[in-house]
């Protein structure tokens, strides 16, 4: 299984270009599977799995309390990999075909309110070069949304400040470009002129986020940041990697963008998955009303 597995990995890479984090979110699905199924079973080969052990394998994440969305995306990665073993003989049956897929529940994700985020930011401020590098950090999360990944793969050139336009490279190597506003850009220049020259000593680099090796910057260091400035800030919710994110697109959608424009910005294929941002307005909204309304 495991050599099969790389076999498809390798296919998802090459033929249906898919991003780095996605073609390792489905290989530790897969070997999650694989491991599940030789443990339980003592399956080795998918010609002996059976429509039932994949139903007994859903069933066993949803105990060990997984999500519904990461109950769905391990089952689509298992559809996509028995589909390709059967399409490259390397199988005869599908036995995924008649397993219904977890109900997806929405959940609401957790955002930030302005105060928060201007709390965070006013955390950074400080004269040595890390301050000044995060201040733009956080600047340019907050106002383009970008994934963590796309973040740490930004370059130098991936800035137009003349435009005021950040340009990245998402899912899928899709490239978009997302409007940025004055705060971030200022905070940028200071961080180009000052801070980052100051690190690299003349090296010439080409990521636009580096550490004090001179190097690009980690997503983990990214993070290590981000809750730093929060705790800093007092803020007491639990800070995720995808906060900043969801902050940026709920408060867009809070002061009237259409969600056609908040769904290219985040770089979403389908927006059905933006969506889910109107659900945190109706919640917002639903919060007024009750504070306000006499018979809320």
């Amino acid at each position: 299984m495991k050599a099969l597995i790389a076999e498809f990995i390798n296919y998802l890479s090459v033929e249906r270009g898919l991003a780095k984090n996605t073609l390792m979110a489905y290989g530790s699905d897969l070997e999650a599977y694989a491991v599940d199924l030789e443990k339980r079973y003592g399956i080795k080969s998918p010609e002996a799995i059976r429509r039932e052990h994949i139903t007994s394998y859903m069933q066993f994440q949803k105990k060990g309390d997984l999500s519904a969305t990461s109950i769905s995306r391990s089952l689509a990665a298992i559809r996509m990999f028995h589909r390709f073993l059967v399409r490259e003989n390397f199988s005869k049956e599908d036995p995924v075909n008649l397993v219904d897929t977890p109900k997806t529940w929405k959940r609401v994700p957790d955002v930030l309110s302005q105060a928060e985020i201007d709390a965070m930011i006013k955390a950074t401020d400080g004269r040595d070069w890390q301050s000044v590098r995060d201040k733009a950090i956080l600047e340019i999360f907050y106002a383009s949304g970008l994934r963590v990944s796309e973040l740490v793969d930004l370059r130098v050139d991936s800035v137009n400040f003349d435009m005021g336009f950040v340009r990245c490279v998402g899912k899928g190597s899709k490239e978009r470009l997302i409007p940025v506003g004055k705060s971030a850009m200022e905070a940028l220049a200071k961080y180009l002129k000052g801070a980052r020259v100051k690190v690299l000593k003349g090296r010439q680099v080409d990521s636009l986020f580096v550490s004090r090796l001179g190097k690009k910057i980690s997503r983990q260091s990214i993070w290590k940041g981000i809750k730093f400035y929060a705790q800093k800030a007092g803020i007491k919710k639990t800070i995720k990697p995808h906060t900043l994110r969801h902050t940026f697109a709920t408060h867009l959608l809070e002061h009237g963008a259409d969600l056609r424009s908040v769904q290219e910005m985040l770089g979403h294929s389908d927006i059905s998955t933006t969506q889910i941002y109107t659900h945190v307005d109706r919640d917002r909204l639903r919060t007024i009303h009750k504070k306000f309304h006499p018979r809320g």
